[in-house]
């Protein structure tokens, strides 16, 4: 896979077919927030125009969805300077009941479009009270979709990157590696140079805060999912009193270094892998076997190495081999209702043909039959390498972490530990580091975290709540990632009853 930190809702990995941070403070320390804290107080007189600009709203996209335009600064240090246009996108409050106010919505990523996810998820798919009392609002952030959206490959160089060897067994084949890490972020350089610095969460925050304004909200109600959740607390650091209703759902810890962050998700796609191999050793179909997990797990690792030395035919041409294999099960694990799909997947592929495991790694990839991609995986990169320095900064450094990765995960470790390399040559030098997120003077936020979360391990969300000078923390014991609108009454009652009237659950709340 592209990036070991992808985060987004499986909603949008499944259904419409989540990365963290990068940095090297330590969790206690003061946080780094500070600077910019500091800058949006300094810099709010210059800022009026954009406080106070009317939005222009239009009928598009599903029947009762309208869009509008947002401008913002390129860069909040000259506000003066060059504007930006975002892509925004909202639909009215139905009744009945008294109108609350506007529910931005983000489904994570980074890169995620939540226009695409209000118009083809949100604003038609969550609990109606909660659609009858709130107008559904999204953005889709600085460097996505349709807001000055970041460009890096055209559709046969990404095929042909996402293809590239990521458990590297030479020099050779290391060499290739870093040369399409560096291919890749000089694409993104020639392409998309002028917003790169640009496209941090910081700044999303902080276009978010215009957005609230300019809708008439004197506080911001939100729900964040995957990365959602780092761009929802990073707002609530910058602007607590403004901070209304806020729900990070999935949620990532703010205070680790890259390294840790990416090590500990790949410990998370691994107790979700044996999740599903726990579930799949039990059914007759199983291409992994009727034995115990252990032996599930080696027959896979098994057939990723054969793939890497033989990659099996899909039927077009590309062929499937380990790297895009691997994407295909990850895919899979971001939500349970998709272990089926992966067994017959699993089961053609070791029979010797690819296609439905490519399939889902397109679906992770967002590759469009025509064999474009969407520029998911060019906003992800942009927005994490921004964020936070690089885990590595070489070769040397990935390949001294590959035991720690594969203690993890013997499955997926080699793998994610290398491709945790992909920021080492970013062009753009990061803005930000890993800091604690206390938030304080902020309203009650509620965090949700899923014992079984592949992307978002669960001790994040624990983390993110006790961080939180207001964070309640709400668990679901369950698989797949993220937890609200996925079946549980229990969590969706809990979550609607605090976005509604504002109550949070109560300490210790525990969904199945």
């Amino acid at each position: 896979m592209e990036s070991s930190r992808l985060l987004r809702t499986s909603a949008v990995t499944l259904s419409l077919a989540g990365l963290l941070l990068a940095g090297c403070t330590e969790a206690g320390t003061t946080p780094a927030a500070s600077a910019p804290a500091a800058s949006v107080a300094a810099s709010a007189e210059r800022l009026k125009a954009y406080y106070g600009q009317r939005l222009s709203w239009r009928a598009c996209g599903v029947e009762g969805f309208q869009c509008a335009t947002l401008k913002v600064p390129l860069d909040y240090a000259e506000p003066d300077g060059e504007q930006i246009r975002l892509a925004v996108s909202r639909v009215r409050a139905t009744g009945p009941g008294a109108r609350i106010g506007s529910l931005l919505v983000n489904p994570g990523g980074p890169g995620g479009s939540a226009v695409g996810y209000l118009q083809g998820y949100a604003g038609i798919g969550y609990p109606a009270p909660v659609r009858a009392r709130y107008d559904m609002v999204a953005v889709d952030p600085r460097g996505v979709a349709r807001s000055e959206p970041v460009r890096c490959l055209d559709g046969p160089r990404m095929d042909a990157y996402t293809q590239v060897d990521q458990t590297p067994d030479d020099d050779r084949e290391t060499a290739r590696l870093a040369a399409s890490f560096r291919d890749f972020a000089a694409g993104c350089q020639k392409l998309s140079g002028r917003v790169l610095p640009h496209v941090s969460t910081v700044e999303s925050a902080r276009d978010m805060d215009i957005l609230r304004a300019v809708l008439g909200d004197k506080k911001l109600n939100y729900v964040g999912a995957s990365y959602g959740t780092f761009l929802g607390a990073t707002y609530a650091e910058l602007f607590p009193t403004r901070t209304g209703r806020l729900v990070l759902d999935g949620a990532m810890d703010p205070s680790l270094p890259t390294a840790e962050l990416n090590r500990d998700q790949t410990a998370g796609f691994e107790t979700a892998f044996r999740a599903f191999a726990a579930d799949c050793v039990k059914q007759p179909d199983c291409p992994l076997g009727t034995g115990s997990t252990a032996a599930a797990s080696a027959r896979l690792k098994a057939f990723f190495a054969a793939l890497d030395a033989k990659p099996v035919p899909t039927g077009e041409s590309r062929p499937l081999g380990e790297a895009l294999a691997t994407t295909g099960v990850i895919a899979a694990m971001y939500d349970e209702s998709a272990w089926p799909q992966l067994r017959e997947a699993l089961t053609r592929a070791m029979g010797g043909e690819g296609s439905s495991l490519l399939a889902l790694a397109d679906s992770y990839y967002e590759r469009e039959e025509d064999g474009t991609y969407s520029n998911l995986m060019y906003a992800n990169a942009a927005v994490n390498c921004l964020d936070q320095p690089p885990a590595f900064t070489g070769p040397a450094e990935a390949a001294a972490a590959v035991p720690s990765f594969e203690k993890a995960s013997p499955v997926f470790g080699k793998g994610l530990a290398w491709a945790s390399l992909n920021c080492a040559y970013w062009p753009a030098k990061a803005t930000g580091a890993a800091h604690r997120i206390e938030a304080r003077g902020a309203a009650p936020i509620v965090v949700v975290g899923t014992t079984r979360d592949p992307a978002t391990p669960y001790k994040w969300a624990r983390s993110l709540a006790a961080q939180l000078s207001s964070g309640t923390l709400l668990t679901y014991d369950g698989d797949g990632h993220t937890a609200y609108g996925r079946g549980s009454d229990c969590v969706d009652t809990a979550i609607n009853t605090y976005l509604l009237d504002g109550t949070v659950p109560p300490p210790g709340k525990r969904c199945s």
